[in-house]
């Protein structure tokens, strides 16, 4: 069990609650350790020992409990489980397959001039339909630690020239999210390697990691720049192959948006 992750963990989620007035004098953000031992029927100075780190690995209780008292979603949770060495039931063990999955390549080549790209889960871009390529940039080139989007993302802040400068706080933010979630969605060697070396290579992976914030990215709007079109607001969806714990990523619009009107661009000859 890693005590200081465990530690930091909780005092973060304490940290984000909200006291119920109606039973606190307590008006400021944050419940007190009293006020989780509570919520958990578990006592202060059990709990305060945990924040501490001066106690053995809590039981599959404790952490249900724990779970409900700071009302962590799933993949706060399953986070949680992983730093206390407890087996988390959603954890699905297994290495990110290197081989494009063949489904996922079949639905790559089918979808003509949507952008769409096949990463594992770790961040590494498998394979690129000419869309993605024309949207995102060719990610067929890196090496080393930069096959990763992610430690790109933070060693390498040119690459975030698809993204509006005002948004790459929150972008990095997700980020970082969403690699500690993969982190224990898999148990993936790369994952835990890549998070060591951010941790020591940048300042800025570091005050965001601090902020234990655990979250798998499940698609949504992005707002990408690009320079055949400037600024669209896309729909980025995410599909799992769960055998080989890789995702395709798509990005559409709405029939007859100005944005549908901008992906054309990407693909239509005259725009190359």
């Amino acid at each position: 069990m890693s005590t200081d992750e465990l530690g930091h963990f909780l005092r973060s989620r304490r940290a984000q609650l909200v006291p119920d007035i109606t039973r606190s004098r307590q008006r400021t953000r944050g419940l007190r350790r009293e006020d989780v031992a509570e919520l958990a029927a578990m006592s202060p100075d059990y709990y305060r020992r945990l924040e501490q780190g001066r106690i053995g690995p809590p039981s599959a209780q404790i952490l249900e409990s724990l779970s409900r008292a700071l009302q962590l979603t799933q993949d706060e949770q399953d986070y949680l489980y992983r730093v206390a060495d407890r087996a988390c039931v959603r954890r699905v063990q297994t290495e990110p397959a290197t081989e494009v999955a063949a489904p996922l390549r079949q639905l790559v080549e089918s979808l003509g001039g949507t952008p769409a790209q096949v990463m594992t889960t770790d961040g590494e871009t498998l394979l690129q339909n000419p869309a993605a390529v024309a949207l995102l940039g060719d990610h067929s080139g890196y090496t080393g630690d930069a096959r990763y989007s992610t430690y790109r993302w933070f060693t390498d802040p040119a690459g975030r020239w698809m993204h509006p400068p005002e948004e790459c706080e929150e972008e990095g933010r997700a980020r970082v999210a969403d690699l500690r979630a993969r982190s224990v969605e898999t148990g993936s060697a790369v994952a835990d390697r890549l998070i060591g070396l951010l941790r020591d290579r940048s300042p800025e992976f570091e005050r965001m990691w601090r902020e234990q914030k655990v979250a798998l990215c499940r698609g949504g709007t992005k707002t990408l720049v690009n320079p055949r079109f400037g600024t669209a607001e896309l729909q980025c969806q995410i599909l799992r192959h769960e055998g080989a714990a890789q995702l395709l990523i798509t990005y559409t619009a709405a029939v007859g948006s100005v944005a549908a009107g901008q992906l054309r661009q990407l693909t239509d000859p005259q725009w190359a």
